[in-house]
């Protein structure tokens, strides 16, 4: 869980890789057809989307905060989507417990229109449990709550709004597929009239609208006031592909004309207005500017092959080309994960709209959130084995030596020094200085905790190497537990991170607090172990404020 900064919008849904095929047209029942190659003679190429996923995309390109919740699988698709959400600064929540992640076959005729194939995968397996298990918190940082009726069941749609409702947060509900497709999918039709009756603005398409009111015939103004007064709803957009949208709100009912462009790819046009939709509402724009806004974006969208906007900075500067409201004071383009440096011509002066506050907030994110994916991901029998190990070269006469090269250098020192005010006698062990006589310090049956992001860095090969050959037993504490150094230990506890933080994401900072943490918790677990006491915590450390806080008695 990262740090509680606020988010505009959190999403739960669909995340999904879309594979987009296109084809003359599309086809019908028993017919056969040849697919067209794309201009670099692929046959299909991969990009990013998903209900949820593509409108936090647009919204995070036109300077919201935005987060996405849920499960996923740790599998090619999943890590293709996570690095979209880093290179786009989505931030995310993500259990990566799932069978599969999502995924769509799409196939796009030459006029733009669209025929699409969905398996959900993870999205489908999210359960009401879930969600107030692991998310509840993740919710309540929103100011919008932004949901959908595709991939995720309707129970756990539910439970979020709930969490949303109870918290006082707007609900933003995408209504995507018709009723008839989705109440057997998702759930049941008590479920669905909840779900809609809970949402504070629905958007759905004109085709699922007349579903739910056949009674108000093909009109999308009609449709939008219908619904409203059916379900309760603050707001309700209809959606009418390239015509526009009509919007039914106790404060405005009309209809806004969509932007003429011509469509390369239909593909995610709703999904983009819905993001375009929610930030004109956050800059408080009224709601035919909003819908204009929201009109601008699906335009933007269809003018390019995928849904989802891989380039925020383009992305948004042709939706400002097409805006045609008065000029909008934007929040600043989302800042990628770990990669923000200015470029080489800018080195020396900060980056427009650079704020020192927001940039040691999402260190602060980076790390918080490595740690809970690392408490998450970590079983406690690698810490008991590794605590076996330590006690049995003690009973024999053994000592504990931490050892590491660079940052993890100093990392070793702080735990060789918590290890010895914590019961476990240790001593920092020089790698550099291994081969020159430092290993000196060590004798057959010695342990040597070694601490390595990488677990291949040359010195600590050969460090390791001279320990193991005197007799030493090697513990690893590694962010790579396939590494030479992992390969060379009886135990391995995992330190590793997926991002460091900070503008290049190349100094360790992340991975110094994992690191740190593990040895940490390993001196925790040879602490209680050994039965230390509040005694013996004072023998070793009489002196300054933990001396003065150990003479006294225990609460």
């Amino acid at each position: 869980m990262s740090r509680s900064t606020r988010l505009d919008i959190a999403g739960i849904g669909s995340m999904v890789v879309d594979e987009l095929y296109r084809s003359p047209r599309i086809l019908g029942p028993d017919e056969k057809g040849i697919l067209r190659r794309f201009e670099d003679g692929a046959r299909s190429h991969a990009f990013v989307g998903g209900v949820v996923l593509n409108h936090l995309g647009w919204a995070a390109a036109l300077g919201l905060r935005v987060g996405i919740f849920g499960k996923q699988a740790d599998d090619a698709h999943g890590r293709f989507l996570r690095a979209a959400m880093d290179r786009t600064g989505i931030e995310h929540e993500l259990m990566l417990d799932g069978s599969a992640s999502s995924a769509a076959e799409i196939f796009v005729d030459d006029s733009g229109g669209r025929a699409i194939y969905m398996a959900p995968g993870a999205t489908a397996e999210i359960t009401a449990e879930h969600v107030r298990l692991h998310h509840a918190q993740f919710i309540q940082r929103a100011r919008w709550l932004t949901t959908e009726v595709s991939q995720l069941p309707l129970a756990a749609a539910l439970e979020a709004v709930s969490i949303a409702r109870t918290a006082g947060i707007p609900v933003a509900l995408d209504f995507d597929v018709p009723a008839r497709d989705a109440v057997p999918a998702l759930g049941d039709e008590a479920q669905l009239a909840a779900l809609l009756r809970s949402a504070t603005l629905l958007k759905p398409s004109k085709v699922a609208a007349r579903e739910l009111a056949p009674e108000a015939g093909d009109d999308a103004l009609k449709l939008a006031r219908t619904l409203r007064q059916r379900f309760g709803c603050a707001i309700v957009v209809v959606t009418d592909g390239e015509a526009g949208c009509a919007i039914a709100s106790e404060s405005h009912e009309g209809w806004v004309a969509a932007r003429r462009v011509k469509a390369v790819d239909t593909t995610g046009a709703g999904d983009a207005f819905l993001g375009g939709l929610l930030a004109g509402l956050r800059y408080g724009l009224a709601l035919p500017e909003a819908g204009r806004l929201a009109n601008a974006c699906g335009a933007a969208c269809v003018e390019k092959l995928g849904a989802f906007p891989d380039d925020p900075a383009a992305a948004r500067a042709h939706v400002l080309e097409l805006w045609d409201g008065p000029p909008l004071a934007l929040g600043p383009l989302p800042r990628p994960k770990g990669v923000s440096a200015p470029d080489a011509g800018s080195a020396r002066r900060s980056p427009a709209g650079f704020d020192d506050g927001q940039e040691a907030l999402e260190i602060l994110d980076a790390a918080a959130e490595e740690l809970a994916a690392l408490s998450r991901r970590t079983e406690g029998a690698s810490y008991q084995r590794a605590a076996r190990i330590v006690r049995e070269s003690e009973a024999r006469g053994g000592r504990v030596h931490v050892t590491g090269v660079g940052k993890a250098g100093h990392v070793a020192r702080y735990g060789a020094a918590l290890l010895a005010s914590t019961g476990t006698p240790a001593n920092f062990y020089d790698a550099n200085e291994s081969v020159h006589g430092a290993s000196g310090q060590i004798v057959a049956g010695d342990i040597v905790i070694a601490v390595s992001a990488s677990g291949e860095t040359e010195e600590l090969h050969a460090a390791i190497d001279v320990a193991r050959a005197l007799g030493a037993r090697i513990l690893a504490i590694t962010g790579n537990t396939s590494s030479y150094l992992a390969r060379q230990a009886e135990a391995v506890l995992d330190a590793g991170v997926t991002r460091e933080g900070g503008s290049l994401g190349l100094a360790p900072r992340a991975s110094v607090a994992a690191q740190a943490m593990v040895l940490a918790a390993l001196a925790a677990v040879l602490e209680r172990g050994r039965g230390f006491t509040r005694a013996d915590f004072h023998a070793r450390h009489p002196g300054g404020t933990l001396g003065k806080k150990s003479r006294e008695k225990a609460p």
